[in-house]
């Protein structure tokens, strides 16, 4: 081992692969809140507002770095990576890694935040048959060093993290093996997502998340033509644009001056859109709480819309050492990081920290999707929803009000 501090690699791999298209529709009001008040005690909703701030957190630094660029991320396989890695942080380096979290330790306890996260797993990583979700850890550790007992044990017990012994001395058979486990783990929807390592690196850590959604009524093909999509005033683009006249859940808010759409998943999983007035994507990006995203998911009134979505299969990739370094979290990157509590045979240090997350959204549904479903529609007048300019969404969890993705579609064209 060399006798400086060791070089470590973080890797965060996110992935959704969202299907799209509409509940079926009766004209009754539903409550997509089913088990809430069975879940009102857990820890994870403890942490809930905390993701939420970290995930506006991150999207500012990533709009800020491109105003231009679509993004897609996953906060919760961000979030629960880092905060797996707390678990073994000592002193500075630790505390930066919980404040850059969003988490204030005077509110809640060090001890809920890890059962808050260990909870949050447990009820994604639940079998269920309307909808596929699972994610987890992996710790790739050099053969010549140990996890700590108390690391490992924690790690475990709350991460769902497996532990794989790896030859980082032979660069190239350890980022095969680490590639085979991450696309293993994301059905095959990342691959390659380790390019080169660092000479002396000795630890990896791999965060995945995987999300297919289904919907009850999809989009009809048939109906999918090209249609112009407004990046710019300048740039205008053609893409397969989704149509369908229904009843959605869908109004305008003139705090943000902005339609908002709710789509349901099956499973207790909301898609909420935001399409901003023309001209307003910044008014929408400061005015935008996580407080409104609230209200907005209480709503369950539903109303009569024409409504055309972009197909699109839209990709973030990011080096989250720049990232989180606005979000105050430094040490963990410099000789000055202390992660003691991960193994006492050598000093570690991360040298990147890569998320990669990817969404695709089309038409298909079901396994029934061929089954017909009539629909009363209002004789007055429908408002037109079109989302042929950019927008921005995320998709949320309700049982644990966490925030599984985040992005902004500039381009649905930009892979």
């Amino acid at each position: 081992m060399p006798s400086s501090v060791s070089q470590g690699l973080l890797l965060l791999a996110g992935l959704c692969c969202l299907v799209f298209g509409c509940l079926a529709e009766d004209g009754q009001v539903t409550e997509t809140h089913a088990h809430s008040h069975d879940l009102e005690h857990l820890s994870g909703h403890k942490i809930a507002p905390s993701l939420a701030e970290f995930a506006f957190s991150i999207y500012q630094v990533l709009a800020q770095q491109s105003n231009t660029s679509n993004i897609f991320f996953s906060p919760v396989s961000i979030a629960s990576a880092l905060a797996m890695l707390s678990l073994g942080a000592q002193g500075d380096t630790h505390a930066q890694i919980l404040q850059g979290l969003e988490f204030n330790l005077t509110e809640v306890a060090e001890a809920d935040i890890h059962k808050g996260f260990k909870d949050l797993l447990h009820i994604l990583n639940t079998p269920n048959s309307e909808r596929e979700l699972t994610t987890g850890n992996g710790l790739f550790v050099d053969q010549t060093l140990r996890f700590t007992a108390k690391f490992l044990e924690e790690t475990r017990n709350h991460y769902h993290a497996e532990a794989f012994p790896v030859n980082f001395s032979n660069p190239e058979d350890a980022v095969k093996q680490l590639n085979i486990y991450v696309q293993r783990r994301t059905k095959g929807k990342i691959v390659d997502l380790v390019k080169v390592l660092d000479k002396d690196t000795v630890l990896a850590l791999v965060n995945y998340i995987f999300f297919r959604g289904k919907w009850e009524k999809p989009f009809e093909a048939e109906h999918t033509s090209e249609e112009d999509f407004h990046v710019n005033e300048e740039t205008t683009v053609k893409v397969p644009m989704m149509k369908r006249l229904g009843m959605f859940r869908v109004f305008h808010c003139s705090t943000i001056q902005s339609w908002v759409l709710l789509m349901d998943y099956q499973g207790n999983i909301t898609a909420l859109f935001l399409l901003p007035d023309e001209g307003k994507l910044q008014h929408l990006e400061k005015t935008l709480t996580k407080e409104l995203i609230s209200k907005f998911l209480s709503k369950t009134e539903k109303t009569s819309a024409n409504l055309h979505f972009p197909k699109l299969s839209i990709s973030g990739n990011y080096d989250l050492k720049i990232v989180l370094g606005n979000l105050g979290i430094t040490n963990i990157f410099s000789n000055a990081a202390d992660l003691s509590g991960v193994t006492k045979d050598a000093p570690l240090k991360l040298s990147k920290a890569v998320h990669k997350a990817v969404l695709t959204i089309d038409e298909k549904g079901t396994e029934a999707a061929g089954a017909t479903v009539l629909e009363a529609i209002p004789m007055s007048m429908p408002p037109n929803v079109y989302f042929i300019r950019p927008f921005i969404f995320t998709i949320i969890d309700h049982s644990t009000y966490s925030p599984l993705f985040v992005g902004k579609v500039m381009d649905p064209t930009q892979k």
